[in-house]
């Protein structure tokens, strides 16, 4: 096909009509493979004679097809076809003279991408002048040339800025960024309000992009050098105190934010905070970096910090002044910076003279009631309430990074900064405030309120600054004060106020209720979650609320409904919870109101997920962030739902209805295939046929839809599915039984659990777990399927990587001994003749290790099934296996010497688990630091969590490495501990160990005296002692 044809069928792929346009992506999906055919996009877009949007098409098509095909996968689709070596040439001849010559900011998009991915897979090895063409460029007179560069350098280092092992990147940085910084300290010489020198910030922004995608795990020796970071530093402080003229910049903020100019800035201010954040804190550093960085560190925090802060303070003053704009993201930087100047006592002694000063100047007037959240509450009340209550949605706004300070000072500083913070809020509302400055106070009155409820000098006076301050403002004008007002309330209430006075509490609830009534959504919001709090901690409110429960409820659906707020299902939940006996005659209907919300986000969700066609050429929508809030709030309404289910499993009759109501919506995900929704359904799927012991007709259609997505979409999602699928075999024993079909099918889960390459060992334990229910359950109607359940079993003997996997599939075999033991026996030589004998020894192996039966369950399956097979005949027991049977008895004994101590430890876990669930008091000395010097070094919660972090990361590192080196042993040891599962139950769990022995023991003797008496005479002193006791354990429990 000529190059004018190749135009023309790209040119169909944006055509109106939807026919031509499906044509034209077949036919490009049939010659797409063909050697030469991405040279000859090269050549298209390059070509000026072709249509922009034909070259756009293009360059997107090349992308997509470097990505996915330039080197294949390890397991490639049969019509996956590599790239010619021809094409790949050309790729790396023409990709940085194309880049030179773009006609658009699209079509570079594009082309970077592609270059990223070039230098990913051929970097250096087999593109060894990349760097000495990327360097020619950024040489080059002609500007166009430069932008190519330094665009170029930008990929280079993206391609490798997440790699652990510091081995390519480091000559990237020490070949490029002399001249970036050259390059960029030029560009600051010219005027940014000349119009022609819109290209420069551009560059600029690019080149300082380039510098923080460098330093995302590592910082290279070069960076790390004087030589290198003096430039640097002396580049960054001149762009962040660089004064943009009002002409060079748009006049709307929104718009002036995003100029090329204040993204320069805001790089700028972004690299300075991550060298001091990461690696130039000597006091934060974690101790697996100190051998890198610490000497660094110790340079950077002395020499280079300070500098940092002042800068930094300098920028705040002319911003609170008025005489300088301070775009939203330096704003949040700056904050950032002055908070990581909290904990290290160096930084800190910068800090503290300024903190009074920043509190009310900087940080204050970022929580008062401004002119556009103004705007948000009255265009968009749900934006405004996702705002205030989302953490997630505040990330990197000046009020978030302000609320962060505040905090930090709080709880790292409190001798210092806490009380005067408190004393701020007092003279801001003493001092006849506008309603935005009360809002501000009230605001960071709730930010504090946990830490002042706990603080032992002003915990007592919390109660009448509520009754001063925060009741009267719940009759406010203004409806941002009767919002904070629900918020405080909601604050200090999960902080644990104590309130000396009855009164008091019931005012404040009769408040917050009428609040749930306010005509403004974002005041109904907060009320919402006050009276959740109240509820929860206050017996008498909670009394209070009950005869309108159903009231408050519906409230909150409603709310839930206009907003899709997750911490609303978080309400409900709790409300649930606490109204148990009231919402149970309603469980039906508000579960069904509940599926209405979740229907409604699921189907929204849905839709989303199918506005891109998967098969359009253009795949950019797959790699966007999307809108997640759907699914997220499918997810808070489906735990919302398990939280009634939990709530009414006292009564079988309701909870039957209750599941009737909710398995269409599991049936409506799972055959749409929302898979981000499968782990919620299946929690659902497993409460309810736990809690009723019962399989429902309507709930079958379930288990046929879990295996077909098993077997297709959802393989990997075995582990959510288990208990569901466990529960289907335990409780639907009878449908089983009767239906092969479906027995059938359980047994192939478990084949391919086993067999399949994309699983591993967690996936073919829960295999073994499917089996195993198999086993146990359906006795005498597994018949058909034992023999293809042992070889699988047998076939993986010697697989596995680890000890939980081996044991797994070990007691599958064990479990075929316990169901019929002859016939297992059989099974075992028919398909390998002398495996029996090695199965013995592997399974004798793990009786007589104190270990290696770890779980109560492992210890009495073993038991019963060599009760098993003490009771074969004589003529039955295979004679390779003969002269080892008397074993069979010690061995029994041997398990039972360790029974009642893993009874026992078991019992603990559970008591354990039980306590913990009471227990849920928080740790008070996260809040508040009054112990120790007032201005040394404070290491935090936050700080040992990034140790761990650290430690964890450097050991996995370690491991990756001698892995590649083949130093790599697999030490078993370092695997944890096979733990009891305390929500596993087995029909074994009924079965008297005991007793089934000494029926065991009675046959043996009666059937095998001779075998008998060998098996009692070779017992040791210590054996006989425990056969003694498992008798008279046995004979008690007959009499009792």
């Amino acid at each position: 096909m000529d190059l004018q044809s190749l135009a023309n069928l790209f040119a169909t792929t944006y055509n109106h009509d939807p026919n031509v346009q499906k044509t034209g992506e077949l036919q490009i999906r049939k010659i797409g493979a063909q050697e030469g055919m991405l040279t000859a996009l090269l050549q298209i877009i390059a070509s000026d004679g072709v249509e922009s949007a034909t070259r756009q098409a293009c360059s997107v098509y090349l992308k997509n097809r470097v990505h996915t095909s330039y080197i294949l996968p390890p397991n490639p689709r049969p019509d996956h076809v590599p790239i010619a070596q021809s094409d790949r040439t050309a790729l790396k001849a023409n990709i940085l003279p194309l880049l030179a010559a773009s006609p658009s900011r699209s079509i570079t998009v594009q082309l970077a991408a592609t270059l990223k991915d070039l230098v990913a897979h051929d970097f250096p090895d087999r593109w060894s002048s990349l760097l000495d063409d990327v360097k020619r460029l950024l040489g080059s007179g002609d500007v166009r040339e430069v932008g190519a560069g330094v665009v170029a350098a930008l990929e280079c280092v993206r391609a490798f800025r997440f790699r652990q092992k510091a081995d390519v990147l480091p000559s990237i940085i020490a070949s490029l960024f002399p001249t970036l910084v050259t390059i960029a300290d030029g560009m600051l010489n010219t005027s940014p309000s000349q119009p022609a020198s819109q290209e420069i910030p551009a560059m600029l922004h690019l080149i300082l992009k380039t510098y923080k995608t460098a330093i995302i795990v590592n910082l290279s020796p070069h960076q790390q050098s004087p030589e290198s970071l003096v430039p640097w530093g002396r580049l960054l402080f001149r762009v962040v105190g660089m004064v943009v003229p009002v002409e060079g910049v748009p006049t709307d903020e929104e718009d002036r934010e995003r100029c090329e100019w204040w993204k320069a800035k805001k790089w700028a201010y972004g690299i300075l905070g991550r060298l001091f954040h990461r690696f130039g804190n000597p006091s934060q550093l974690p101790s697996p970096m100190q051998k890198e960085y610490g000497v660094f560190a110790e340079d950077f925090v002395t020499t280079f910090a300070p500098e940092i802060f002042k800068v930094y303070l300098h920028q705040v003053e002319l911003y609170v002044s008025g005489q300088a704009w301070l775009g939203k993201k330096c704003q949040y930087q700056i904050f950032q910076f002055f908070t990581e100047c909290i904990k290290p006592k160096s930084t800190w002694i910068l800090l503290k003279p300024h903190v009074d000063s920043l509190v009310a100047n900087f940080a204050f007037p970022q929580l008062t009631f401004n002119a556009s959240k103004q705007a948000m509450w009255e265009s968009d009340p749900v934006e405004y309430v996702r705002a205030s209550v989302d953490e997630y949605e505040n990330f990197s706004s000046p009020a978030s990074g302000a609320t962060s300070f505040l905090l930090s000072l709080a709880s790292n500083r409190t001798k210092t900064a806490f009380l005067p913070m408190l004393q701020f809020i007092n003279t801001v509302l003493r001092s006849n405030p506008t309603p935005a400055q009360r809002f501000g106070a009230l605001t960071m009155m709730s930010v504090l309120g946990p830490f002042i409820v706990r603080h032992p000098d002003v915990k007592g006076s919390i109660e009448q600054f509520m009754v001063q301050y925060v009741l009267p403002e719940f009759t406010s004008q203004e409806p941002y004060l009767r919002s904070v007002a629900c918020e405080v309330l909601g604050v200090v209430t999960k902080a644990g106020i104590t309130w000396a006075t009855e009164e008091n509490l019931n005012n404040h609830s009769r408040a917050v209720a009428l609040a749930l009534d306010d005509r403004e959504l974002p005041v109904r919001v907060q009320a919402a979650l006050a009276i959740t709090e109240l509820v929860v901690v206050h017996d008498s409110v909670r009394d209070a609320v009950s005869p309108q429960v159903g009231k408050v409820v519906q409230d909150l659906l409603k709310l839930s409904d206009e907003t899709d707020l997750d911490i609303l299902n978080h309400s409900m939940e709790a409300m649930v919870d606490r109204f148990q006996n009231e919402l149970m005659p309603v469980a039906s209907q508000l579960t069904a109101r509940l599926c209405e919300s979740y229907l409604r986000l699921a189907r929204e969700g849905l839709a989303q997920q199918k506005e891109a066609d998967p098969d359009s050429i253009d795949m950019e929508s797959l790699v966007t962030d999307g809108d997640d809030d759907k699914v997220y709030g499918a997810m808070g309404v489906a735990k919302t739902i398990g939280t009634v289910v939990s709530c009414i499993d006292s009564s079988a009759e309701i909870l039957s209805q209750v599941q009737e109501v909710i398995i269409p919506i599991i049936r409506f995900t799972l055959e749409n295939k929302l898979i981000d929704l499968f782990d919620n359904m299946y929690d659902l799927v497993d409460a309810l046929t736990f809690r009723l012991h019962a399989i429902s007709p309507n709930m079958w259609p379930v288990f046929e839809l879990t295996y077909d997505l098993f077997k297709s979409d959802a393989v990997d999602f075995l582990d959510e599915m288990l208990p569901s699928l466990d529960n289907f075999v335990s409780y639907g024993t009878d449908v089983l039984k009767a239906r092969p079909d479906y027995r059938s099918k359980v047994l192939d889960m478990y084949r391919t659990a086993m067999t399949s390459p994309q699983l591993g060992d967690n996936d073919k334990i829960n295999g073994c777990k499917l089996a195993e229910s198999m086993l146990l359950n359906l006795h005498g109607h597994v018949d058909d399927q034992l023999q293809d359940i042992i070889i699988i079993a047998v076939d993986h003997i010697d697989k596995g990587e680890t000890t939980s996997f081996r044991l797994a599939n070990l007691e599958i075999l064990i479990n075929a001994v316990l169901y019929n033991a002859s016939a297992a026996l059989h099974f075992m030589e028919a398909y390998k003749p002398g495996f029996s004998r090695i199965f013995f020894e592997r399974w004798f192996v793990a009786i007589n290790n104190d270990n290696k039966l770890p779980r109560v369950h492992d210890k009495k399956l073993s038991i019963l099934a060599l009760c098993k097979l003490l009771e074969m005949e004589a003529g039955a027991i295979p004679e390779g296996l003969r002269d080892g049977w008397p074993g069979i008895v010690g061995g029994a004994l041997n398990i039972f010497k360790a029974l009642p101590q893993a009874i026992a430890k078991r019992k603990v876990l559970e008591d354990q688990l039980v306590e913990g669930s009471d227990d849920e008091d928080e740790d008070e000395t996260r809040y508040l630091n009054l112990e120790g010097e007032e201005d040394e070094d404070v290491w935090d919660e936050d700080s040992a969590y990034l140790e761990i972090l650290a430690k964890e990361g450097a050991r996995l590192r370690e491991k990756s490495e001698k892995a590649e080196t083949g130093d790599d042993e697999s030490d078993i040891s370092e695997e944890s501990e096979i733990e009891e599962e305390l929500g596993f139950f087995s029909p074994l769990d009924n079965i008297d160990t005991y007793v089934t022995f000494k029926q065991a023991l009675q046959t043996f003797q009666n059937q095998n005296s001779v075998l008998y008496q060998a098996a009692t005479t070779m017992l040791t002193v210590e054996r006989q002692t425990v056969l003694m006791e498992v008798m008279t354990i046995a004979s008690q429990a007959n009499h009792s």
